[in-house]
């Protein structure tokens, strides 16, 4: 049949194009194909392939690397600018360039100064074909600065008031992260009310009692260097309502003070932005952020909308409460005014941030390379936008296109370059700026001219095959210059291929749409330019499809019966098919119940569950085909009881076909006892290694009454059946007759090699044996080889008996080895083993880590850093280092202790770790000490290092004596844990009346050297409560509190003590007593008669004590608190008498420590601080009654 004479060329389908990977050829230059072999024959001008970015910011303590990385044909040169002048590296010891690369390494690490290479460098790669250059890069150290020395006052402020705490870190590059903490490491908890701006200030929308602390600590955290800097730590006080009515309480009515208001509410104020509008410009691609916070009372709520449009949806989220609107990726579109309103029950505020978004150049079509043929005309165009536009600007090699020699094939046209006619000397490579305020872009793209005669790229002889009546794609990858043209031709003399029944695409792929048998055959493709002729072959095979020529049927089956459904198919006979069952789409269930047969799906004992739809999927390397039906199930008709039972036993096997390494066991199944036989076990015994065990060897379908069986040599087998249904196991058959294999070589060498070393100088080599019938044979022993790695050394060997261990003497301490373990027996050797590696013994590292540098952190929180030791002197496996730190004696006391050493061990390579837990004002020496399997080495030179002074502890003790009518002794101990230099003591004191009330709080300052004082000038008859605590430089310790009373008047004493000591009064009390038991004895005698008595009468007139209003006068309960023991009790409070608090008190506050927020933490964040002080809980020492002791007291507590 002659192909008919026309010829159409047509786009290839979407669908097609995965089949196809060279269908894109550019008609206006050449496009080159990405083949390895043609790339490195081909000249071709520069590429910069790899470059340092723009803004480089550098770790100062590292070397400087500068990439610039280029290919070319032939290879590139490499040269550099510095800040617009030459860059003379080999003038310069610190800076090297990579072998074969453009890369600079400015070595820092040994002497050089990062700040010092300052700058911006090009890189410029050149060949005699052109030179492409770098962005210019601009290098910058970064930078962590401290903190500047500042002096922070206490904030003290009204509740309900709003706050700033400035954070205000210093200036580095890249800016830090900021986040606050406490001095425990703990992040401060935000919310709606206490948050975080952007500028790294805390702002708080009103403050309240909780918010009191000694510790708001602002970190800056500078990810370059890896270092954190802390500010000083702010104090906050909050001034309460409360608080505030009883300072003046003394001065105002009890209607005064109760009928106020606790917080004042207040209409939200934004704290920032101020005023009412404000603008930001941010650029395109950027994240835009905007911040408002406002104040007042409730805490103001905040919503933002964007005037005259909608927020963006899929890019706007709401962060910090959402007090910051984030747009992620903004464009020129998102300009506008974006409103914050903060609302709450009183009012509203707002304020209007006008954005405008400006653009960094950004491409709209960046230059392409290239590649042309002599004579040939092209264009580079070279488009971006920006706001503002962006200036378009060439440079040709490097050199601005202005003054750049010329070339008259080449003509410049604003964006766009217009080649006519080129030449091979037109080469070069051309450069595109775009540039405006806000940035630029620079793109290298070459133009390279080449005179190449035809090449075809497509393998030779390559094979196709396509299903029939599917479309064939012959592929003919070419290339050429100037661009070849390509012919077909069918058989080895063939006419050219012409006609409708083929399509020619322009990369040189035949297209066949409809394939035939007679497609079958022999094609040659033909590719030719000016410059030569080239010719390739390949072959095309049509298949016949698959198909399923008896599908599976629709069925419906009785619950508990079989099923089975058909799947027979026809195939080319040279495709290998494979068939897939699925269930209701998805894989088969893994049940034993599923038996997939060549050409069927059986299912037994069917169950409800078994209802679905199965498919048939036929799968060949070529082609797919599938066919489904349904399987209903439906209740079984009712049948009498069954008895189930387990199967009888099997009988009669018969063992035929014996062969080397197989032989076939038939038998007859026992009767299955009403439960279907689910399938066999079949079991061997070797009576030659193991008589008498039985082992598994394999199980089979219950349908199947035959088995081959796979057999190991020199084995004497014998084997038995079991039958198993859903009931249980039948009793094993009668065994087999014997059968024994003859002997070979081992199959398999032994598993779990390992090399491991004991002692310095030896090496262990272990391994798992084989079992008896994986010998194979008699006579079964192992070779044992190995030799050092990386050394050019023979492998030693050694055979020995049936064992699992060799002991390798004299190696050197911890090198590699490779080892392998052979099998043989009398017949022979095992095959090749694997290889493994293993290693000598371990001995203790040689070296101890250098440079150890210590930095304190806080009072109580070290960092140390070490140097790591040369791998080769660890001499084993790197496991660790260990950090022994010890307290050497406390600064404040200068007395020794016994030294207890505290062990911190960081895994794997660390180089630095934390130390928690220090005593303040104390010194330390530490070691650090490298780790390995074998154990510790030398420790390094002991590093002294001492922590700065902390709060004290609570003194001691606190002890009143020596009351007179108006004074009191006060004796106390000095702190436990002074933690630093005792510079004074604070002692307050305030009277309490009768009814419980504190009087005006006097506060004395006492010189630390001092352990007593006689308080004078007292009222007479008046209890005191005491606080006292220590201070050292840094401040205030917890304080102990204490209460005393001085003594009445000595006459109106003498008469109380007369009254008491009188006849009479003694015998009036006795009566009393007397009476109240008569009257005691008669209820509990009328009650067990049955006698009633008016119990509601009595219950009113001696009403529970317990239950009366604290305040007699108007029967309304006086102010409780539940402040801490060592703040002075607020007005109207009330302290029993026996100085003990009531169970109802708050027993878990951590005020009851004594540490307030001076309290440690441990690394999770649990309190370890200890008690220190006297705790009102705890009766008083050195003054057992509250009181002085009278007479009248006494009958007071009588009564």
């Amino acid at each position: 049949m002659q192909p008919k004479i026309m010829m159409r060329k047509k786009s290839i389908s979407a669908s097609k194009a995965s089949l196809v990977l060279f269908l894109c050829q550019m008609i206006s230059a050449l496009d080159v194909p990405l083949d390895s072999k043609l790339l490195e024959e081909l000249s071709q001008p520069p590429t910069i392939t790899q470059q340092s970015p723009k803004d480089y910011i550098v770790d100062p303590r590292e070397n400087i690397v500068i990439q610039c990385e280029a290919k070319g044909k032939p290879p590139p040169s490499f040269s550099w600018t510095r800040n617009g002048t030459h860059f003379d590296i080999d003038k310069d010891a610190q800076v090297t360039m990579k072998p074969n690369s453009g890369t600079l390494v400015i070595n820092i690490m040994n002497g050089g100064k990062a700040e010092a290479y300052e700058g911006v460098y090009q890189c410029t790669a050149r060949n005699e074909r052109g030179a492409a250059i770098s962005n210019n890069i601009v290098i910058r150290p970064s930078r962590s600065p401290l903190w500047t020395k500042e002096r922070l006052e206490p904030n003290h402020v009204r509740e309900g008031d709003s706050l700033v705490l400035h954070c205000r870190p210093p200036v580095g590059l890249p800016p830090p992260i900021i986040f606050w903490m406490d001095n425990a490491f703990q992040r401060l908890p935000q919310s709606e009310r206490v948050s975080q701006g952007l500028n790294g200030d805390l702002y708080f929308s009103n403050v309240q009692p909780e918010d009191t602390r000694e510790d708001y600590i602002c970190y800056a955290r500078f990810n370059h260097t890896q270092t954190i800097q802390q500010k000083q730590p702010i104090s906050v006080k909050v001034y309460s309502m409360d608080s505030l009515n009883d300072t003046i309480a003394a001065n105002l009515s009890d209607t005064d003070i109760y009928g106020a208001k606790p917080v004042t509410e207040r209409q939200p104020v934004l704290l920032t932005p101020t005023g009412s509008t404000s603008t930001k410009v941010e650029l395109r691609g950027n994240v835009l952020l905007l911040e408002c916070i406002a104040a007042g009372v409730p805490t103001p709520v905040i919503r933002w909308i964007k005037e005259g449009g909608e927020l963006p949806a899929n890019r706007t989220f709401f962060e910090n409460f959402e007090k910051t609107l984030k747009i992620i990726d903004v464009s020129e579109a998102d300009s506008g005014n974006y409103k914050c309103i903060a609302r709450n029950i009183l009012g509203s505020a707002h304020h209007v941030i006008s954005v405008t978004v400006k653009a960094a150049p950004y491409w709209i079509t960046a230059p392409r390379n290239l590649v042309l043929s002599p004579g040939e005309d092209g264009t580079l165009i070279c488009r971006a936008n920006g706001n503002p536009k962006p200036n378009i600007s060439w440079l040709a090699n490097g050199v601005p296109i202005a003054i750049a020699p010329e070339d008259p094939s080449r003509k410049v046209d604003g964006d766009t370059i217009i080649f006519s006619h080129v030449q091979e000397r037109s080469s070069a490579v051309y450069q595109c700026n775009a540039s405006n305020e806000y940035g630029y872009l620079l793109a290298n793209a070459f133009v390279n001219v080449l005179a190449e005669p035809p090449r075809i790229l497509t393998t030779a002889n390559k094979l196709y095959q396509v299903i029939a009546d599917s479309p064939a794609l012959l592929d003919c990858a070419y290339f050429g210059s100037p661009k070849p043209e390509i012919e077909w031709f069918k058989g080895v003399k063939g006419s050219i291929l012409r006609g409708n029944e083929y399509i020619f695409h322009d990369n040189g792929t035949l297209e066949i749409p409809v394939a035939q048998k007679d497609s079958t055959g022999t094609y040659t493709c033909v590719a030719r330019n000016e410059l030569g002729k080239i010719q390739n072959e390949v072959h095309l095979e049509v298949k016949d499809a698959t198909m399923i020529i008896k599908q599976p049927e629709y069925k419906v089956i009785q619950r508990y019966g079989q099923v089975s459904f058909e799947c027979i198919i026809k195939h080319d006979s040279t495709l290998l098919p494979t068939i897939i069952w699925l269930k209701d789409n998805d894989a088969l269930p893994d049940d034993e119940r599923f038996l997939v047969g060549k050409d069927n799906l059986t299912i037994m004992n069917v169950t409800d569950k078994d209802d679905g739809t199965y498919t048939c999927i036929v799968n060949t390397t070529l082609d797919s085909v599938s066919a489904s039906a349904v399987l209903t199930v439906v209740a079984a008709p009712p049948t009498p009881a069954i008895i189930y039972a387990r199967p009888n036993p099997p009988f009669d096997l018969e063992l035929t076909g014996q062969l080397e390494r197989s032989v076939e066991l038939s038998w007859i199944p026992g009767d299955e006892n009403n439960s279907p036989i689910t399938n066999f076990v079949i079991e061997y015994e070797d009576g030659l290694h193991e008589p008498g065990v039985w082992h598994y060897q394999t199980e089979v379908p219950g349908t199947q009454t035959t088995v081959q069986l796979k057999l190991s040599p020199y084995v004497n087998y014998s084997f038995r059946v079991i039958a198993v249904n859903e009931i249980g196991r039948s009793q094993p058959s009668e065994p087999s007759e014997q059968y024994l294999t003859k002997s070979a070589n081992p199959d398999e060498n032994p598993s779990n090699v390992q090399g491991i070393g004991s002692e310095p100088d030896n090496l262990v080599i272990t391994w798992e044996s084989l079992k008896g019938f994986q010998s194979n044979g008699p006579g079964l022993q192992y070779k044992v080889s190995w030799r050092q790695k990386d050394v050019d050394d023979e492998w030693t060997s050694v055979i020995v008996a049936n064992v699992s261990k060799y002991i390798v003497s004299g190696t050197p301490t911890f090198v590699p080895y490779e080892i392998k373990v052979q099998a043989l027996n009398d017949l022979g050797y095992a095959p090749e083993p694997s290889e493994v590696i293993g290693h000598s013994g371990e001995d203790l590292p040689m070296v101890a880590p250098g440079n150890v540098q210590v930095h304190v952190i806080n009072s109580t929180l070290a960092k140390v850093h070490w140097d790591p030791v040369p791998l080769k002197t660890v001499r084993g496996h790197l496991q660790g280092y260990k950090v022994y730190y010890w307290k050497v004696q406390s600064l404040s006391r200068r007395s020794r202790r016994h030294v207890e050493k505290k062990i911190l061990t960081f895994r794997g390579n660390k180089t630095f770790g934390m130390l928690p837990g220090l005593e303040p004002y104390s010194s330390y020496k530490l070691n650090v000490r490298v780790v390995n399997g074998k154990g510790e080495g030398p420790a390094s030179p002991d590093k002294i290092f001492k922590t700065p002074e902390g709060v004290p502890s609570s003194p001691s003790f606190l002890k009143i004596t020596n009351p007179t009518l108006d004074s009191l002794t006060l004796e106390w101990g000095s702190p436990t844990h002074p933690n630093g230099v005792l510079i004074s003591y604070i002692l307050k004191f305030q009277p309490i009346n009768n009814t419980h009330e504190l009087g005006p709080l006097v506060e004395i300052r006492i010189p630390a050297n001092e352990s007593s004082m006689i308080l004078k000038n007292l009222n007479y008859s008046t209890r005191y409560k005491f606080y006292f605590n220590a201070q050292t430089s840094v401040g205030s310790g917890s304080q102990i509190t204490e209460e005393a009373v001085t003594i009445m008047d000595e006459a109106m004493a003498s008469r109380q003590v007369d009254i008491a000591t009188q006849g009479w009064f003694i015998g009036l009390m006795c009566a009393v007593a007397l009476l109240i038991l008569i009257l005691l004895i008669v209820c509990f005698i009328r009650r067990n008669k049955g006698g009633k008595y008016p119990v509601k009468e009595k219950e009113d007139a001696h009403a529970d004590p317990e239950i009366q209003p604290m305040k007699e006068d108007d029967g309304t309960f006086g102010e409780y608190s539940d402040t801490e023991d060592h703040k002075p009790l607020k007005k109207g409070s009330r302290t029993p008498s026996d100085r003990t608090v009531k169970k109802e008190d708050s027993d878990d506050s951590l005020v009851d420590y004594g540490e307030g927020v001076n309290g440690q933490f441990n690394e999770d964040g649990s309190f370890i601080g200890q008690y220190s002080g006297k705790k009102e809980k705890e009766p008083a020492e050195g003054n057992e009654s509250s009181e002085a002791p009278s007479p009248v007291n006494a009958m007071n507590s009588f009564v």
